[in-house]
């Protein structure tokens, strides 16, 4: 993060410079011309996007800059937060990895290659959750498409009309034994990092309860997004 907090600042700094007049735009700053080009048709320079993430706008980038420095630093100022916003992680999948680690220190007779991840769909928001879970963590900001949620029931339905998501309530992830068998009626639900749903962006499975059989969710193209821009 600190890395392209210090790409962003030497670019404007740089830019400024240049508008004043006190260095010179020329060939060589290819870096420079490219950042306002893109600054000024609301796009991400070039620059920045190679030591950051994807994103639809310029003003959609540096939103996420803001909250993910503002998760980050919460977390190492204040402590562990008591809900996370998986999408501002650089590697996701590697925080997961981490939850299932701490899960199998805490339970001596684990082997961490026999963990898996699990979930439960809570039926409160991130502003309900007043403490951290005894085991595994809670994440929120993950996007439902092609299909609605009963907050009610804690069940896949059919999305409403002229709706392509939903966002999903509080999701609490932990581990569990994989030697363990799970419910029949639950829909795997793969979860992804952008609308691009290719294996680069893929992060893990959710597994949400269904009322109809899993296939029925499949044909539908089911899946849980962290970004919907």
């Amino acid at each position: 993060m600190q890395k392209v907090i210090t790409v962003v600042r030497n670019s404007l700094n740089d830019l400024k410079l240049a508008i004043d007049g006190t260095i010179v735009m020329s060939e060589a700053s290819k870096n420079l011309r490219d950042a306002l080009d893109n600054m000024y048709d609301a796009r991400i320079p070039q620059v920045w996007r190679r030591v950051s993430w994807e994103s639809s706008t310029l003003g959609f980038w540096f939103t996420e800059l803001l909250d993910r420095n503002a998760q980050l630093s919460h977390w190492i100022f204040q402590g562990r937060p008591k809900v996370f916003w998986i999408t501002g992680f650089f590697n996701p999948q590697g925080f997961l990895t981490a939850m299932k680690q701490e899960a199998t220190r805490a339970h001596k007779d684990w082997a961490l290659d026999k963990v898996a991840i699990h979930n439960d769909v809570l039926k409160l928001t991130r502003e309900e959750i007043l403490s951290p879970p005894s085991e595994g963590v809670y994440i929120y900001g993950l996007y439902l498409e092609g299909a609605g949620w009963d907050k009610r029931r804690s069940i896949l339905v059919e999305s409403s009309p002229k709706i392509l998501f939903v966002q999903l309530p509080v999701l609490h992830m932990y581990a569990i034994d994989s030697t363990r068998p799970r419910e029949s009626k639950l829909y795997v639900c793969p979860l992804y990092k952008k609308p691009k749903r290719t294996d680069l962006n893929f992060i893990t499975e959710v597994f949400l309860r269904t009322a109809k059989a899993p296939d029925h969710w499949i044909l539908r193209g089911v899946a849980l997004l962290c970004d919907i821009k």
